[in-house]
């Protein structure tokens, strides 16, 4: 008689073990992100507005961005949102950038559930007054000491309720699609980076 090659019980349950063991890694590591916030899940632009609440939440500022123009202009972009619960009105006396005061052309009354939508008036040009809601849109400037496109600058919104302070990114306005060649090539085309 031919004697027959037989396993031993012993590798065969270390053979399915492994296999098991092997399983449940896989299963595992393919697990590991899975329902966990990442990263990068809250990461904005750099080149957005910033944003605040007063302390008491009843005047919300929103996409607070020193504008500058081509020509070196400066001013304040802005929305002011008066979210008072009780319906009553607020004023914007004024804006400082950085300790030198912005002037403010047009209506500074935020009405109850109301907006004021500030820029430079080569942005603002671009904009129409809405005919229903209570938007109002106002120009603002102030004199460019030095302010260079990409650092930042503190700014204070002075209300009738108090003052909002908050640090806002100097940016350049938005080019008007189809205005502006990117110069692709040229004499940038031999320079390596």
């Amino acid at each position: 008689m031919e004697d027959v090659h037989v396993k031993s019980l012993k590798s065969a349950a270390r053979r399915g073990a492994m296999i098991s063991v092997a399983a449940a890694s896989a299963l595992a590591l393919a697990s590991c992100s899975a329902g966990q916030i990442t990263q990068t899940s809250d990461q904005v632009a750099a080149v957005d507005g910033s944003e605040i609440d007063n302390a008491n939440g009843t005047i919300a500022l929103r996409d607070v961005t020193i504008s500058l123009t081509e020509q070196g202009q400066a001013g304040v972009k802005f929305t002011a949102i008066n979210q008072d619960n009780s319906n009553k009105e607020h004023v914007l006396k004024s804006i400082t950038v950085d300790g030198t005061k912005a002037t403010i052309d047009g209506d500074t009354k935020l009405a109850s559930d109301c907006s004021i939508v500030g820029g430079i008036k080569a942005e603002m040009s671009r904009l129409t007054e809405p005919k229903s809601g209570c938007i109002t849109h106002v120009i603002t400037s102030v004199e460019n000491k030095g302010l260079a496109v990409g650092g930042s600058k503190n700014v204070v919104f002075s209300f009738d309720s108090g003052d909002i302070a908050l640090d806002a990114t100097i940016a350049a306005p938005v080019l008007e699609s189809g205005q502006h060649d990117r110069q692709v090539g040229g004499e940038h085309a031999n320079h390596s980076h």
